[in-house]
């Protein structure tokens, strides 16, 4: 008989969840502007939103004429008149702990003079400013709701701090920033306590925000712990890595996942910019607020509770049905790694995102929680929202049309002379391919895809997969050139060792940024390609003192197929050498010794 109530009960639970489900419309990930109308609904945390605009449950594609729409509509005017702006709120804030007593209203108009004072700041130094631009009410939310620094924020790569620098007592030093002895352009620990973690390379962040909760457990602490990385730098096995882990151990860790739908560094093309490469970000563009499917299950959960295990299988049947219909293939993806899913949020409205880090905060042992938040890389700024690729790392600009102010050379840069030589060499070689890793613009590869969009490969920010691939490709008789900047070859350096110069394959590792770098600093400083290529026994290394021999040492490597070989190239002009027609290299002689391999050329360029 108890069964039987049991059942009975069951049937009507899931009868009312059926009625449920239809009043949960679906929304796509813009659809939570605050200027729309909107009932909002507060469910175990969550704000939930419901719009009386005819959407279904099918899945929904975010539309890129639609949300330039929407954001023109709502478009603020701030002030890039090239005078210094006016920032009454920011001007009373030294310190996160200034901003506690704000209104949301007040916050708003934080995020707002945030940006306009780091247009005007970068416009007359250079920097880092799309991706700031990008972040200023998630910065704003942040450090409203938590308290730096004991509790602990983690940005991933770094560019995009420049607001934290700003609310965590460096306004003054701005001006200062990526110049001797100014501040980093990128967290450093021992310029702010409130630099949880440096920074610089990409995926760092959620390994280091998962040691730090683990370490804050063992200790008996009970602070907050907030990894913030990008939908680009996701891209990366290290992130997959980390959540892997911070599911087993489940420990309270809020990653924050800013998906602005182009990888961190700069995805532009010769022909504008790029989409994002991947299927992750296919399915983070694909992803609908999985809003229903929390309500559903904290129903659920309710019903369990009173069920007891007899409800367990119909309840998993359920959230499995609900997933499939809410399209919420990048929420089966983080719930299945063991993380809690909370999303999308729109990452420009300051009242959802203070509304929900709030909740987060405020939950007893919930584990590793993923907070996906949708912005727009370059927000707030025109030229920067219309070329967010192009103004991602800038020099001095005009800050009311954006227009940079680029010195005039007679020489191309190094990395053009590269480009140019392998694509002179591609012409005349159909073997030849080019692998880069998110870095089309910054390797000069964009070029080359033009030219032959079917032998460049775009693997993400992947340094590691890159070069296995290259490897793989050369195992089929290919001639791969790997284009990658000298420090970020250090994140593929065990794949450099075992699997390609222990098997002698022909990779040709074009490292670009050698040596000092300037303003990126140590992070992105090439000081060590010489010494970690130079040790390995079957490598050819070799280093141009001008463009010419740049051209050359390409032709040398195309022609180099019993070995791997690598030509190191720093960052700036050529010196205005002789070219050869079509930038056609001549391949040099190379002699091998016992240990060492040399190339007869200067191995060092200052």
């Amino acid at each position: 008989m108890a069964a039987s109530s049991s059942s009975s009960y069951s049937s009507s639970v899931l009868n009312k969840t059926s009625s449920f489900i239809p009043s949960l419309h679906s929304q796509d990930a813009f659809s939570s502007i605050t200027s729309l109308p909107v009932n909002k609904r507060k469910i175990n945390g969550v704000i939930t939103a419901k719009y009386n605009d005819g959407s279904n449950d099918n899945d929904i594609m975010v539309k890129g004429e639609q949300t330039k729409r929407l954001n023109e509509q709502f478009k603020k005017s701030l002030n890039y008149s090239g005078e210094k702006p006016l920032t009454p709120i920011l001007d009373t804030i030294n310190y996160p702990i200034h901003m506690n007593n704000l209104s949301i209203q007040e916050l708003e108009k934080l995020a707002d003079e945030l940006r306009e004072e780091i247009v005007h700041t970068v416009s007359k130094i250079g920097g880092h400013l799309s991706s700031s631009l990008g972040v200023a009410e998630l910065t704003v939310a942040l450090h409203h709701v938590f308290n730096t620094p004991d509790d602990k924020i983690i940005w991933d790569v770094g560019h995009q701090a420049y607001p934290h620098k700003i609310l965590t007592g460096r306004r003054s030093k701005m001006n200062t920033i990526r110049q001797t002895c100014g501040l980093a352009g990128f967290p450093k620990r021992d310029e702010s306590m409130h630099d949880a973690f440096g920074a610089g390379h990409s995926s760092t962040s959620i390994s280091a925000g998962l040691g730090m909760a683990v370490g804050r457990d063992l200790l008996g602490k009970d602070n907050h712990v907030i990894a913030v990385i990008g939908d680009g730098a996701m891209t990366a096995g290290q992130a997959y890595e980390a959540m892997n882990n911070a599911g087993y151990l489940d420990s309270n860790l809020i990653i924050i996942l800013n998906d602005n739908r182009q990888v961190s560094l700069p995805t532009a093309t010769v022909d504008g910019p790029a989409q994002p490469v991947g299927a992750l970000s296919k399915a983070l563009t694909r992803l609908q607020s999985s809003r229903k499917l929390r309500q559903l299950r904290e129903v659920a959960k309710g019903v369990t509770k009173q069920l007891g295990d007899q409800t367990h299988k119909i309840a998993a049947k359920v959230d499995a049905y609900m997933k499939g219909m809410t399209g919420g293939q990048g929420v089966s993806l983080f719930e299945e790694l063991g993380l809690y899913y909370i999303g999308p949020v729109d990452g420009h409205n300051v009242e959802d995102l203070v509304y929900i880090l709030n909740k987060v905060k405020a939950m007893p042992a919930s584990g590793p929680v993923l907070i996906h938040i949708i912005t727009e890389k370059g927000k707030g700024y025109p030229p920067a929202e219309v070329a967010a690729d192009k103004m991602h790392g800038v020099v001095k600009f005009d800050p009311q049309t954006g227009k940079q102010s680029k010195a005039k050379s007679r020489t191309l840069s190094y990395t053009q002379y590269f480009a140019e030589s392998l694509i002179a060499e591609a012409e005349r070689d159909d073997k030849i391919v080019a692998i880069h890793a998110a870095m089309g613009g910054g390797t000069g590869l964009n070029a080359f895809q033009k030219r032959f969009p079917h032998r460049c490969f775009d693997v993400g920010i992947a340094e590691q997969h890159a070069v296995t691939f290259a490897a793989g490709l050369a195992t089929e008789g290919l001639k791969p050139f790997c284009a990658i900047y000298s420090s970020f070859l250090q994140r593929g350096y065990d794949q450099v060792v075992h699997d390609v110069d222990l098997q002698k394959l022909p990779v040709r590792f074009a490292m670009d940024r050698a040596g000092l770098v300037g303003a990126d600093g140590p992070t992105h400083c090439g000081a060590f390609d010489t010494t970690f290529m130079a040790c390995l026994p079957n490598m050819v290394v070799m280093a141009p003192s001008c463009e010419r021999e740049l051209i050359n040492m390409v032709a040398t490597a195309a022609a180099i197929d019993d070995r791997p070989s690598c030509f190191r190239y720093p960052r700036g002009n050529g010196i205005g050498s002789i070219l050869q027609p079509d930038y056609k290299g001549i391949p040099l002689e190379v002699h091998f010794s016992f240990i060492e391999i040399f190339v007869l050329t200067f191995l060092l360029l200052q």
